[in-house]
């Protein structure tokens, strides 16, 4: 009814003025856009600054004189090849870098692949986790990210990534043995994501011995107070929850009926919900022990959730008080954890995680934390332009979101003349990719299921047989 009042006084009043209000208008809509190109231009100001600093230079490289001399291959520049989401040659990959940095018509042949193995040899990985952190900080207080009641949704999950098969690297993150196939090395990672804004908040990638409940409770070192946590089945812990509320988090978990006694109560009682005091459980106290954390009784609450399916599921969680969080909030609450497992989904197969650029245990730490960074980057670029699609597209039956695919593939190669460029350029360039962003989008049909496929054997990556890009 509002759009159609506003409709009819468009037509109602005389030419001069509907054309004067739709100058205002435009000029309205072309400064919201200007903001926020120079808001993401400023993110990436920040992180240039980073980048060309000494005090970063000296702390991610590896011995106290490297890239200490002017050369073809300086320090940014490593950086900025490795965030470029690599997927072809590494011969393919550098001609084709140096033809957008220096805007050249024709391929040019400025580094050999030889020459940048040695080079990366001296960049310390720590150098992504420290630019995704400072990218993370610098969303979370320019960006007004989305929460839930005043708290951002963090859910931890784990996966594993199939590393090349070098004696090294198989030495180091250790290899899974399949039936008659030979051993295959394995690596275990581990992401908090906030799953409202699909930011990845913290990554860890260690070998396959180190155990999911270990590598979250590591992730728990960048909890704030108001992280609300979301975890699986697998992490229902004792310790974990006395950690997170040590550290002054919540969680809402997922927990296995026959997990604990007063859980197989709880379920066989038919309650909707209770406030129970868990006591540690001695798998939990020598745990507890070792991180210095109290062994105290735990006020929590358990919740039953209906499946769809008819099964019940049993929800536990630190937020006890019932009238200011209800229970009917807590099957939507849980539910939004799903995005956490899409982002594997990203991981491996939109920008090809497991399709590592070097056989050494270094060059497999440098590129799962740089995609992190570039997929963190590509993300934050895109939630203004999604801001714009929900405007846009309010009245429409479906809400609708950016393509992210797409949104990937337009930031290979332009990342790096996001880097190299003026601040003038940048912007420029973000609000190009503003364009196809909120022009390439596609529907969100809620409550579609699709049978889960059988298991197939996953496709490899081989170093021997990059792909042409």
């Amino acid at each position: 009814m509002v759009l159609l009042f506003i409709r009819c006084c468009i037509i109602l009043v005389p030419n001069e003025r509907r054309k004067k209000w739709q100058q205002n208008s435009r000029k309205r809509v072309s400064l919201a856009w200007s903001l926020l190109c120079d808001l993401c231009a400023k993110l990436i100001d920040s992180l240039k600054e980073i980048i060309f600093s000494k005090e970063f230079l000296d702390s991610n490289r590896i011995g106290s004189k490297s890239f200490s001399r002017k050369r073809i291959l300086p320090f940014h520049y490593i950086i900025f090849f490795l965030m470029n989401l690599i997927k072809g040659s590494y011969q393919d990959e550098l001609d084709y870098f140096f033809k957008t940095i220096r805007q050249s018509q024709t391929f040019l042949r400025v580094v050999t692949k030889s020459a940048f193995c040695k080079a990366r040899k001296k960049l310390k990985s720590e150098a992504f986790k420290e630019l995704n952190k400072s990218a993370v900080n610098f969303f979370e207080d320019n960006f007004q990210p989305k929460t839930w009641h005043g708290f951002t949704l963090s859910a931890v999950d784990g996966s594993t990534l199939v590393v090349p098969n070098t004696d090294a690297i198989a030495e180091h993150f250790g290899v899974w043995n399949s039936g008659s196939d030979s051993p295959c090395p394995v690596a275990r990672i581990s992401q908090m994501f906030d799953v409202l804004n699909k930011i990845t908040l913290d990554a860890i990638i260690s070998p396959k011995g180190t155990g999911e409940r270990e590598l979250c409770a590591e992730h728990f070192l960048n909890l704030r107070p108001k992280d609300l946590v979301l975890l699986d089945r697998g992490y229902t812990a004792y310790w974990l929850f006395n950690l997170i509320l040590m550290l002054g988090g919540n969680f809402c978990a997922r927990v296995p009926v026959g997990k604990w006694k007063i859980i197989r109560k709880f379920f066989r009682s038919g309650k909707s919900e209770k406030i129970i005091t868990l006591k540690a459980p001695p798998s939990s106290i020598k745990k507890c022990q070792e991180l210095g954390l109290d062994i105290r009784p735990l006020k929590l609450r358990l919740i039953r959730v209906a499946l769809e399916s008819g099964e019940n599921e049993i929800l536990v969680t630190s937020l006890i008080d019932q009238e200011a969080w209800p229970i009917h909030l807590f099957a939507e609450l849980y539910h939004c954890r799903w995005p956490v497992e899409e982002d594997y989904k990203v991981m491996k197969s939109r920008i090809q995680m497991e399709n590592f650029t070097g056989k050494s245990v270094l060059s497999v730490y440098q590129d799962f934390h740089a995609r992190v960074f570039s997929k963190n980057l590509a993300q934050m670029l895109v939630f203004p332009a999604q801001a714009e699609v929900d405007r846009h597209r309010e009245e429409n039956q479906h809400a609708y979101q950016v393509n992210f695919t797409q949104a990937l593939s337009k930031l290979k190669d332009t990342i790096v003349l996001l880097f190299d460029r003026s601040k003038e350029v940048a912007m420029l360039l973000i609000g190009s990719l503003f364009d196809i962003f909120v022009t390439t989008v596609e529907p969100i049909r809620p409550n579609r299921k699709y049978p889960r496929p059988k298991r197939v054997q996953r496709k490899g990556f081989y170093v021997s047989y990059k792909p042409i890009r």
